[in-house]
């Protein structure tokens, strides 16, 4: 008998009216088309496998794949509370190597955990995993509980390309606290050795034929890809071909002010007001400033973010997945008139911004799947100016900055100010510069009856959530440290004890994210 369905008010989509359980997802059985998946690292220290994890991660998050990164290191840290040197890496300390595996089986706990009771889609699995024997024990843990595997192995014999990641990434680890450089790098080294000595590469031509896998090689130099089995595995591949590591600097701002603005309108293809005019003056000299080799421009398809590229005399690319967010019905109305005209839809916004549809026209949700294509570009470019839109700028910028679905509608883009954001290791910096020209205020606070979080929408029987809130952290592990064999402590360091967590990062002026 077919089954009877209701419409969502918020995403006016499809949803079963009755009220039984969803399905219980099996721990073992046939996988559905989207089972959890598990993502493991592999591959010597100082690969850019961290890297991978988090920018990866930030990405699947921002498609809205519920994702979490599970860094073995940092369980470690929590476990030895003290780093002594590189023989805690060496293959025969026997005590050290009962900690590490502690603190791997530590770490596919809270992914199975993650994976199963907290509405994860994806685990990354970070760590350097250099064996045959211990990738088999996460295979056969995954095997247990019907979870998807997918290996990316990061290959690099550049000795100038390892050395530049120590530098700038491993000396300023908590196990390098009050060390010197030099001190600090020789010792990284002699790791990397005691890990050289028992690496198994990856091998999809025999041994690790069946495995699905990525082979990233000389920071995406070449790719070797083999077995994908899903959609979502394909969107990882393609993600990972497009990113590079070169320095460069990405340019947001909005158009400039427009008429439409002046009246307190949303949407429509109006033209710049005088101010939003002096601006685009204002930023053509802003960018001469810059001085940038090859900058290249976008702008959307709407006549104010072309009358804002024009006044730059530069070329500028037009890209319609650039347009602002479409109001359908509500078009070319004050907030007021859609308040009298259509109260409901207004409340219901306000209730959820990022999953709420415009009769006829979008949510944040889908124009995020309409960006897609310019962050893939974007990921593939140097110096780039985009030139937008309130909405479109939020996405983007909650692209970079890996803000959440709830925190993305209510990012702070003000009119006449331009965003320079600079990729850096484990982030992105960002400087928020005003060009001093006034424009009117566009941006609505989120009402008080919306703070009270997200709201997990669930499909009835899908094991994809619609929201997927970050639970209440916990302690992950015991310490082992009374396992850890006392070696001689490494010259010119003094152990400290690990914080427990980073202090905070405020979305300030200049900032530096991780």
């Amino acid at each position: 008998m077919p089954m009877e369905l209701t419409q969502s008010r918020i995403q006016k989509i499809w949803l079963p009216n009755d009220n039984r359980p969803a399905l219980p997802r099996r721990s073992c059985g046939p996988q559905l088309a989207n089972s959890p998946t598990v993502i493991v690292m592999v591959g010597l220290p100082a690969r850019g496998k961290t890297y991978i994890s988090k920018k990866l991660t930030r990405y699947l998050n921002w498609i809205g794949v519920p994702t979490k990164v599970f860094n073995v290191g940092e369980y470690r840290r929590e476990a030895v509370k003290h780093y002594s040197s590189y023989d805690f890496f060496r293959p025969d300390n026997e005590e050290a190597m009962k900690v590490r595996r502690q603190c791997a089986l530590a770490a596919l706990r809270d992914v199975k955990l993650y994976l199963t009771e907290e509405a994860g889609q994806i685990a990354v699995f970070d760590a350097t995993n250099t064996t045959r024997e211990r990738r088999g024990m996460i295979l056969n843990f995954a095997k247990e509980n019907g979870f998807k595997v997918f290996f990316i192995e990061s290959v690099c014999n550049d000795p100038t390309v390892v050395a530049s990641n120590v530098r700038e990434v491993k000396l300023s680890s908590p196990d390098y606290r009050d060390c010197n450089s030099a001190d600090a790098m020789e010792d990284f080294m002699k790791r990397i050795n005691c890990y050289q000595a028992s690496y198994q590469p990856l091998d999809p031509d025999d041994y690790d034929r069946e495995l699905s896998l990525i082979k990233v090689i000389d920071v995406g130099r070449r790719f070797l890809v083999n077995r994908v089995q899903d959609h979502i595995q394909s969107r990882i591949v393609y993600y990972l071909m497009n990113i590079h590591v070169q320095p460069r600097t990405i340019y947001l701002c909005r158009h400039g002010e427009s008429e439409f603005n002046l009246k307190g309108k949303i949407g429509g293809d109006s033209g710049l007001s005088n101010r939003g005019k002096k601006f685009a003056r204002a930023l053509n000299k802003f960018v001469e400033e810059q001085n940038l080799k090859d900058l290249k421009v976008w702008t959307s398809q709407l006549k104010r973010t072309i009358q804002t590229a024009e006044a730059l005399q530069l070329p500028y690319e037009q890209w319609k997945a650039l347009n602002e967010i479409d109001a359908g019905v509500c078009e070319e109305m004050t907030y007021e008139e859609i308040r009298e005209q259509h109260p409901e839809e207004f409340a219901l916004r306000d209730q959820d911004k990022y999953y709420y549809r415009y009769p006829s026209g979008e949510s944040y949700q889908d124009l995020v799947q309409r960006l897609e294509p310019v962050i893939m570009e974007l990921e593939r470019q140097e110096n780039v100016l985009v030139i937008c839109h309130q909405a479109v700028m939020r996405c983007l910028l909650a692209y970079f900055l890996d803000k959440s679905a709830d925190e993305m509608p209510y990012l702070k883009c003000p009119l006449h100010t331009v965003l320079k954001l600079t990729p850096v290791a484990y982030g992105c910096r960002v400087e928020s510069i005003s060009l001093n020209i006034e424009a009117v205020n566009t941006h609505r606070d989120r009402p008080e009856e919306g703070k009270k979080g997200p709201n997990p929408l669930m499909r009835r029987n899908s094991v994809t959530p619609l929201a997927s809130p970050e639970p209440t952290k916990k302690p992950r592990i015991n310490s082992f440290e009374e396992h850890v064999a006392v070696s001689s402590a490494l010259p010119g360091c003094v152990p400290q004890e690990v914080p427990s967590q980073l202090p905070g990062q405020n979305m300030s002026t200049s900032q530096k994210l991780s």
